[in-house]
């Protein structure tokens, strides 16, 4: 199964390679067949292809801030030139004049510079005025609008959207300096958390979860007083603003309810602290046995990258697979080939299994050096390498393990994006309640499904790595050592994963915190309630990348742990692995939590006995 996955993404790259035009996809192409930066061969029916356009390596987008719709289809005529206008041209004659002084031609090839100010055609072959400036593109030589309007609408073109993505691309474009310090913060406070883990204490606890708890107030109340303030500005008139007065009450009622509900919880496990700083403290001796654990979040986020990057390159290749036909004016259009739309689909299913692959990639390996530094009797002479030991019996033993965990999650995630699809389709008809009803209920167990299927993978990949067998049975006795032994750690375990959580969300809410800040001190920025949403996806997925190493070690250890106590039983011939620390520390959180069960039982059964009294006079 791994290999027919990798050769039908290889054969999909490779076709994509052959017959996607890659010289059209990295040096861009006018409207006429011409490859900018390039001798051209001509198109038949096409009367300006076939240029050499060697010296002129920029793709200039004619009438970038004027759109115009012709049917179904958007106007977006491009040019090969020599270079972009980085300044306004405000009419003909200082098109003219760019044109003599830099020899770049911004109107149709058929129109001779001197003719500029003179043709009777020059309104409809060259560009509509003002020109606004625009830069290349560093890597794909795009001359690029610089003013937020015209940058929005010509990205705008590119995905045939003209209404709602004008505008939050504007508002992107205008606080891209504020997004990526945003970004970087959220960077320093992953690592800060980080920290705070790895050399955590009961004050440390304390004060984090002191923070935690302002900041989510902070954040609501911040949120509420945006919202009082734009209800009472009396300035607002425009529909951009409403549109963010809409967001923000929206955003101010779900961290309202998120709020409540985590400030429950940490009232309820509140006296759980001092179990959770031991909990970490032996984490953290586990992970001093390997300290690089903590890099593998980069080198796995970093593979991910070049994989992202990869994907899009090919499926943008895939694009512009395709044979070219003339069209009304001697412009050359590409249809793309028959059999492009399944390879798309296949592509599509080939980025989250490869991704949750790589993901597994660094499960498997956390896993491994966790049980091997666990299953070390000499706990003063830890092992040599562990990590690479770990990647080294991945690489050689346990791909077909990691490929089948990770494969079990696009066959349940792809039928939910499509759940979800679906759902969105029918909220534009007037009778599909019922329909809508039953979609959602599909997509919340298909979510379910997933969440359950990736804590079963975690626990499988580390049984393996204990064992050394293969997915399916990892899976199985995982399941069975974790029903038989779940009273021991599960609320403690829950509880570890509950703390994390909360470092997520502490980083999360310190970055919206700075973009409410940030966006709302300029109301000059348009739609900011999609930026900011981007940011806060962000903040998560990096702090999760960071945080993640935590929470993977933490739940191999108590997997560990399991094994060790069903093959062994303390004895001088079966002495247990664990050391006396993490012994100690089970049995204190068992003798809690038994001592809580036996009070719970007894207070139920005194209200029992007093509804026996009553019914009984």
């Amino acid at each position: 199964m791994h290999c027919l996955g990798a050769e039908c993404l290889v054969f999909i790259m490779g076709y994509s390679v052959v017959a996607g035009a890659a010289g059209r996809l990295l040096f861009g192409y006018d409207s006429f067949g011409n490859v900018c930066g390039k001798k051209n061969s001509p198109v038949e029916g096409a009367p300006l292809s076939g240029q050499d356009m060697t010296l002129k390596k920029h793709v200039f987008f004619m009438n970038s801030c004027n759109l115009k719709v012709k049917g179904m289809q958007l106007d977006r005529t491009a040019l090969c030139v020599s270079s972009c206008p980085e300044e306004q041209l405000d009419s003909l004659e200082e098109v003219q004049l760019f044109a003599n002084t830099s020899g770049s031609f911004l109107c149709v090839y058929s129109l001779n510079s001197f003719n500029y100010t003179h043709s009777p055609k020059a309104d409809s072959l060259c560009p509509r005025l003002p020109v606004p400036p625009s830069k290349s593109f560093p890597l794909f030589n795009r001359c690029i609008p610089q003013t937020p309007e015209c940058y929005s609408l010509f990205a705008s073109v590119w995905i045939n959207d003209v209404d709602t993505l004008h505008r939050i691309l504007s508002g992107i474009m205008s606080g891209r300096d504020t997004i990526l310090g945003l970004c970087i913060l959220t960077l320093a406070l992953s690592l800060a958390m980080m920290f705070i883990f790895r050399f955590i204490t009961t004050l440390l606890v304390n004060i984090f979860i002191s923070l935690v708890i302002l900041g989510l107030l902070f954040v609501c109340g911040v949120l509420w007083w945006l919202y009082y303030d734009y209800t009472n500005d009396l300035s607002i008139e425009l529909d951009t603003e409403r549109e963010n007065m809409k967001c923000v009450l929206g955003f101010a009622i779900v961290s309202t309810g998120i709020t409540a509900v985590l400030l429950v919880l940490i009232f309820v496990l509140r006296k759980r602290i001092k179990l959770t700083v031991e909990l970490f403290q032996i984490t953290n001796k586990a992970i001093s046995s390997a300290p690089f654990l903590l890099f593998q979040p980069l080198w796995t986020f970093a593979i991910l990258i070049f994989f992202w990057v990869l994907w899009v390159a090919v499926l943008l290749s895939l694009g512009t697979a395709g044979a070219a036909q003339v069209m009304e004016g001697g412009q050359v259009e590409y249809k793309p080939f028959s059999g492009i739309r399944y390879m798309w689909s296949y592509h599509l299913l080939g980025l989250i299994w490869t991704s949750e692959f790589i993901l597994a990639c660094q499960q498997m390996t956390i896993a491994g050096a966790v049980v091997t530094c666990y299953f070390n009797r000499s706990k003063n002479d830890p092992p040599d390498r562990p990590i690479l030991s770990s990647l080294s019996v991945l690489f050689f033993y346990h791909q077909g393990t990691v490929v089948k965990g990770s494969f079990l999650i696009p066959v349940v995630r792809v039928p939910r994006i499509i759940v979800m699809y679906m759902q969105n389709a029918l909220k534009e008809q007037q009778h599909g309640a019922l329909s809508r009803y039953l979609f959602r209920c599909c997509y919340c167990c298909f979510w379910c499904l997933d969440k359950y299927l990736l804590h079963l993978n975690q626990n499988a990949y580390t049984t393996t790595a204990i064992n050394g067998t293969d997915f399916c049975t990892s899976a199985k006795d995982a399941f069975k050592i974790l029903s038989k032994n779940s009273s021991h750690f599960t609320s403690i375990n829950c509880f570890g994963d509950f703390i994390i959580f909360l470092g997520k969300v502490l980083v999360v809410c310190f970055t919206v915190f700075g973009g409410l800040m940030a966006f709302n001190y300029n109301r000059a920025f348009q739609v900011w309630a999609v930026p900011l949403l981007l940011v806060a996806f962000f903040a998560y997925l990096v702090a999760h990348s960071f945080l993640s190493v935590f929470e993977t070690v933490l739940d191999a250890l108590f997997l560990c742990f399991a094994v060790d106590l069903e093959t062994n039983d303390g004895s001088s011939e079966k002495p247990y692995f664990m050391d006396q620390e993490f012994l100690s520390f089970v049995k204190r959180s068992n003798k809690l939590n038994n001592a809580r069960a036996r009070q719970d039982e007894h207070s139920l059964r005194n209200e029992e006995g007093t509804e026996l009294q009553a019914i009984a006079r």
